[in-house]
């Protein structure tokens, strides 16, 4: 396969024009760490934003960073963390759910909205992109979006890029906004709940006025029991005060443990990595539905025996399932709509992810328009083809 690794925007679009004028479809890639999300890409050349790298402009006090696709993410996090400031949306590292290599990069986290445990209170990757910068399917080179938060032209098409999964367009600088870093963090962590008992307590944190910035439920595992998980961050005397009041307000499902500082950063990075997952043989399934409706999700999915994880309240579910045939696609997608949601296959082998819907198919007119949309961007179906639904 052809492989070409443009150094600047203009050698991008170019690369792009030439694979139009000849009907060449291109797989977009990265830093390769996510190359398992999605259905696969039958491509007869790669294009790779690795030489696109560096930071274009932070300006700490303005609270925004730039940089360019394929700058490698911990660049970015270790440059905010000298300034004492963090990407709000905690994104995911899917090295460990994949066993890849190579380094995350900035616009694989834009081009796939990748976020974490934090987005049930700061938001998704895409609420902190302000500006985007990209080649579209017909080469041409297009900016939308600005770096400062007052400029808000084209931030509904920033937004309606970000995980798009490069069918549309090839990414080469993302802008964000950017907060900064807690003083400091606690876990509040009560044993032994059923997944509707759950639901129930982190629904109770989250419509609280403490502000937790994570609520997650982890399976009995190893002789332990089931954990619920309800994180707060912020200065010390404001931690104190709302561990308190938490503590209080969760007293009727259980004894309280609490976590502090590393023990609990070291337990969320788990949960966002999706950890319990990683090294098995299993499909993993990434659910997104109403948190009311994880416990009838959880009840429908028995038949596969699946290993369940809760996040963001019960909003972000994921399944472990075996992987033999169509890794349980039919009733996973019945189970999803039956819960007013959608699934995602996140992981499984190629065979299967060409098989099977890897994302819960939309209904007719939502498809229309994601047709529209990829006519709009790239008539020619040259970008990633397939990467989201077969001929998208």
């Amino acid at each position: 396969m052809t492989l070409h690794t443009p150094s600047s925007p203009a050698e991008l679009a170019a690369v792009v024009a030439a694979a139009r004028s000849t009907g060449t479809p291109l797989a977009v890639a990265g830093g390769g760490t996510r190359a398992g999300l999605g259905r696969p890409v039958q491509a007869a050349a790669t294009v790779s934003t690795a030489r696109l790298s560096g930071l274009t402009l932070y300006e700490p006090a303005e609270l925004v960073i730039a940089a360019m696709a394929g700058t490698p993410l911990r660049e970015v996090t270790e440059a905010l963390a000298a300034k004492g400031q963090r990407l709000p949306f905690e994104p995911m590292d899917h090295r460990r759910l994949y066993g890849s290599t190579g380094e995350p990069t900035v616009g694989g986290v834009a081009a796939a909205n990748v976020s974490g445990p934090a987005r049930i209170n700061l938001g998704a990757a895409r609420d902190s992109m302000i500006g985007l910068k990209f080649v579209n399917g017909l080469s041409e080179d297009v900016k939308s979006g600005g770096r400062v938060m007052k400029n808000v032209t084209g931030l509904d098409l920033v937004k309606a890029l970000a995980g798009s999964f490069g069918t549309l367009a090839v990414f080469h600088e993302v802008c964000f906004k950017v907060l900064p870093v807690a003083e400091g963090e606690r876990t509040l962590v009560v044993a032994g709940l059923s997944i509707p008992r759950a639901v129930e307590a982190l629904s109770a944190a989250l419509g609280s006025p403490f502000e937790p910035t994570g609520a997650a439920h982890l399976p009995a595992a190893a002789g332990e029991a089931a954990r619920t998980l309800i994180r707060i961050e912020g200065f010390s005397a404001s931690l104190a005060y709302r561990t308190d009041a938490l503590s209080k307000l969760l007293t009727p499902f259980g004894a309280i443990e609490t976590l502090e500082a590393d023990a609990s950063a070291t337990l969320w990075a788990g949960i966002r990595d999706a950890a319990l997952f990683a090294g098995t043989d299993e499909a993993v399934w990434r659910f997104s539905v109403p948190p009311s409706a994880a416990p009838a999700l959880a009840e429908r999915l028995a038949p596969l025996s699946p290993r369940l994880v809760l996040d963001w309240g019960g909003g972000l579910v994921w399944a472990g399932i075996a992987a033999a045939g169509d890794a349980g696609a039919k009733a996973v997608h019945a189970a999803a709509k039956a819960a007013s949601g959608h699934a995602t296959l996140a992981r499984a082998p190629d065979q299967v992810r060409l098989a099977v819907d890897v994302f819960s198919p939309p209904a007719a007119p939502l498809m229309a328009i994601q047709r529209k949309m990829k006519m709009s961007f790239d008539p020619a179906g040259v970008l990633n083809p397939g990467r989201m639904y077969p001929g998208v």
